[in-house]
């Protein structure tokens, strides 16, 4: 019985190392893929303007200021390509487009750039730039909760203006529901590409 007892108490200190540890793994595979995402970013103009970003590669790059973040997001919302942080919904339009750009985000793995989102509110500025402009979106509404299978918050909102919409679990360690906040597009400028 003793060593049952042991053999238990081993099992359990090593599970919850492990679950302690995870986060923080993710983290740091994150920030390897962002560094290389980094780099690519700066030469990924053609495949933008041609809409040829694979799944996986670098889309553009979102800055939250009042959050703290700076991240590549890349094209996809597949589970490995996730695992850079962000990643863009691919059959919603692209930054600066008509429509509703939609963009998926960790909050507690893989860098968690949206394990603040919910403290977004309006007026809060969402910068996107891409290899060919720089738009930026104001949050428009305070964060809202869907269950997982609701489409409705990345679903064309308006396809006269131009909005951002960012999705992510909640609660923060949960699957349970989805949490979105939604932003319109207040300002756009294009940028001359390498090649120009």
């Amino acid at each position: 019985m003793r060593r049952s007892l042991t053999g238990l108490a081993i099992a359990l200190a090593l599970g919850g190392t492990a679950l302690i540890a995870y986060p923080f793994a993710t983290d740091l595979w994150a920030q390897r893929i962002q560094n290389d995402l980094s780099a690519q970013f700066v030469s990924s103009a053609h495949s933008y303007e041609a809409a040829t970003v694979r799944v996986g590669k670098p889309l553009t790059r979102m800055e939250i200021p009042k959050l703290g973040v700076d991240v590549i997001v890349v094209e996809g919302t597949t589970p490995s390509a996730l695992h850079a942080g962000a990643g863009h919904y691919p059959d919603t339009p692209l930054p600066g487009e008509a429509g509703n750009v939609a963009i998926a985000g960790h909050r507690t793995t893989y860098g968690r750039p949206f394990n603040r989102m919910d403290e977004l509110e309006p007026g809060d500025k969402i910068i996107l730039t891409t290899p060919v402009g720089k738009h930026t979106y104001e949050v428009v509404a305070d964060p809202g909760v869907v269950d997982p299978t609701d489409w409705s918050p990345i679903l064309d909102y308006n396809k006269k203006g131009s909005y951002l919409t960012l999705t992510s679990c909640h609660p923060e360690g949960s699957a349970d529901y989805r949490i979105w906040v939604r932003a319109e597009l207040v300002d756009s400028t294009q940028q001359l590409t390498a090649e120009a």
